[in-house]
């Protein structure tokens, strides 16, 4: 029995032994993996602060983009304001330069018709003959019915009848 518990004793021991060498296996493959998780973790941590800069420089490069986009927007506004104001100058200027024409063309229709008006009716019958129509039509409508009845009198019947029409519009 003694020996049986020897044994027994010298096998529990080489067991411990066993054990204890697989605790220090275990603690060594333990160190190894902290090691590299630390590696790993710092490696992490780089990443970390390289996307760190690279948000801070984005956000930057953003704002800039922003206020130069801001920037250009007014001097877009600006010609568009400018724009608009020499737009409505020129339509000004255009409704000016209409009722001058307006004007313009009513002093010659009226000096036309004076000057008609002191002719003798045959012949202010001849030149209106010579006219195109609508021209004739148009000098005829701006003189006095009486002038106009003599006139065409003395106009050859189809050109008189032509006219008619044309101051009847």
């Amino acid at each position: 029995m003694r020996i049986f518990i020897l044994f027994i004793f010298a096998y529990t021991s080489l067991m411990a032994l066993q054990t204890s060498d697989r605790l220090f296996d275990c603690t060594e493959i333990f160190k190894e993996r902290k090691s590299e998780l630390l590696v790993e973790l710092e490696r992490i941590d780089e990443q970390k602060q390289a996307l760190s800069a690279l948000k801070i420089a984005t956000e930057e490069l953003l704002k800039k983009k922003e206020i130069r986009l801001t920037q250009k927007e007014e001097v877009v506004d600006r010609k568009l304001t400018e724009i608009t104001t020499k737009e409505n100058s020129i339509k000004k200027m255009l409704k000016r330069n209409e009722e001058v024409l307006k004007e313009t063309k009513n002093i010659k229709m009226d000096k036309i018709a004076q000057t008609f008006a002191k002719m003798k009716a045959g012949a202010a019958a001849n030149i209106l003959s010579d006219m195109e129509a609508q021209e004739a039509a148009s000098i005829l409508h701006s003189l006095k019915p009486k002038t106009v009845g003599k006139i065409l009198t003395k106009m050859d019947a189809k050109k008189a009848s032509v006219l008619t029409l044309l101051l009847a519009k």
